[in-house]
């Protein structure tokens, strides 16, 4: 009896499996409880196929020079080795960078350039395109609209992308107010790179574009003057109105090596150590900025941080970063969550980073001798020259709009929304009369652009800005 209720079950179960009926046919799913099985996909699936992606494009700029503004090319350099290691490849990423570094006399370790204390080698295969006097404002405007004709000496590589095409571009210097620095001293004036932006689109020659920006003042470039409409998303390490910092400079935690200047900045560092651990197929680019933002700030203090800003098509920030900056095989599996980055970092504002590592050179540097007494030479000259840039400005302020009102006036801050200046050709102006009476500007000096550009807002003509300049850098020597 027992045998046949057994028997007689076994039947039911095996007629009602053979009668359920198929919904599917060919490879897919055959029973029910084998289509609502979730898929597990893998990190290398995206809904955007290769076909429709295109190419990834990368330009990398390091706007500086000399052996105390190292960490700019080292990050520069750090962005190539986290780019190539996603797939980018020689042919599609331009580097400019003045290339004075790996191998300048004081590097402990020739040939080597390093982006954090316990950093490998991130100088190694960097492409030389555009070095030494080839490293130019008018070459990188050249290279972003595939302007052969236009070069001036280096590889010839050019962005020569299509409209399936994707742009990363990262700089990485000095700026002030409506400028970045570049290694021949002409200045890179915000309007003239925007220019160069509608230009590109204009062209049809991209899909999107990234752009990361590490400079003082650097909101200043796209303030009130980058259109929502080009496609183009831009983050910056500070606001229209204050210093970017650097980091990993010596006697701070962590400390660079003995004999080393400051090897990265803030804003740079974290959104490349961002980068390297996560997988960058999961990774948002609004993810990443919500955390650069925080790490820049120095925990939320800004005090000795800055203000991660964001411009253009915010909704770019939406897509992975993969498509900007590859994809890394070897982050497969990593988390995607934070990482555990410290919450306050030791800083120095960028321009007295220089004079941050000469001072640290002179402490170690056997009393009584030669060398040190020719540092304290360099050390002081550039302190006065400093202090002559700062006294010319007050002057021609208190010339210009009395000594009441003189300070204010130049130091004004423009309401959010507004570009710095309104007149480019004036600011370009009153900066080579300035030049051309009191001496370059310098790294240091470029603070001074917001006061030009007040100048300028102020509708003072060039006659009177001469006559000022005059007036107030009589005597001075040029070159010092």
């Amino acid at each position: 009896m027992a045998a046949n209720t057994i028997f007689l079950c076994f039947c039911m179960v095996l007629l009602q499996m053979l009668t359920i009926p198929s919904i599917a046919v060919g490879n897919k799913p055959r029973f029910l409880d084998q289509v609502w099985k979730p898929k597990n996909h893998s990190p290398m699936d995206d809904p955007e196929s290769k076909k429709d992606q295109g190419t990834t494009w990368a330009v990398l700029v390091a706007g500086s020079k000399g052996f105390y503004n190292y960490r700019h090319q080292a990050d520069i350099c750090h962005a190539y080795q986290i780019l190539k290691k996603g797939g980018l490849k020689d042919e599609n990423i331009v580097v400019f960078m003045y290339d004075d570094i790996a191998n300048h006399e004081l590097n402990p370790r020739s040939g080597v350039i390093i982006n954090k204390p316990d950093g490998d080698d991130v100088y190694k295969g960097v492409p030389k395109d555009y070095t030494g006097e080839y490293a130019t404002t008018e070459n990188l405007f050249a290279v972003l609209l595939a302007n052969k004709t236009a070069l001036k000496g280096g590889s010839g590589k050019i962005v020569n992308s299509t409209s399936k095409d994707r742009i990363f571009i990262y700089y990485s210097d000095h700026g002030g107010p409506g400028v970045l620095g570049m290694p021949d001293d002409v200045y890179l004036y915000a309007e003239d790179f925007v220019d160069v932006l509608k230009k590109k689109r204009a062209l049809g020659t991209y899909k999107e574009m990234v752009i990361y920006v590490e400079a003082c003042e650097s909101g200043s470039i796209f303030e009130g003057l980058l259109p929502q409409n080009l496609n183009i998303y831009v983050t910056t390490a500070s606001n229209a109105h204050e210093d970017s910092y650097a980091t990993y400079c010596p006697k701070m935690d962590p400390p660079a090596p003995k004999d080393f200047p400051c090897l990265g900045d803030l804003y740079s560092v974290a959104w490349m150590e961002d980068s390297e651990s996560h997988n960058l197929k999961k990774e948002t680019i609004a993810q990443q900025y919500k955390k650069v933002k925080e790490r820049t700030s120095n925990n939320h203090t800004y005090e000795f941080g800055s203000h991660v800003m964001a411009y253009g098509n915010k909704n770019v920030h939406s897509q992975k970063l993969y498509l900007y900056q590859g994809y890394n095989p070897a982050t497969e599996n990593f988390p995607p969550k934070d990482a555990d980055f410290p919450v306050h970092m030791d800083v120095v504002d960028q321009r007295s980073a220089d004079l941050y590592f000469l001072r640290y050179r002179y402490n170690g540097m056997e009393d009584g001798s030669a060398g040190k007494a020719k540092l304290l030479e360099q050390i002081t000259n550039m302190e006065h020259y400093r202090e002559h840039l700062d006294k010319s400005m007050d002057t021609i302020g208190a010339s210009l709009f009395g000594r009441a009102k003189g300070s204010s006036v130049l130091s004004h801050v423009r309401a959010p929304g507004l570009p710095v200046v309104d007149d480019w050709d004036c600011l370009k102006s009153l900066v080579r009369v300035f030049e051309a009476h009191c001496g370059s500007l310098t790294q240091y000096g470029m603070k001074h652009m917001r006061a030009f550009a007040n100048i300028c807002n102020s509708k003072v003509n060039q006659s009177a800005m001469e006559g000022a300049t005059k007036a107030a850098c009589n005597g001075h020597e040029l070159g010092q």
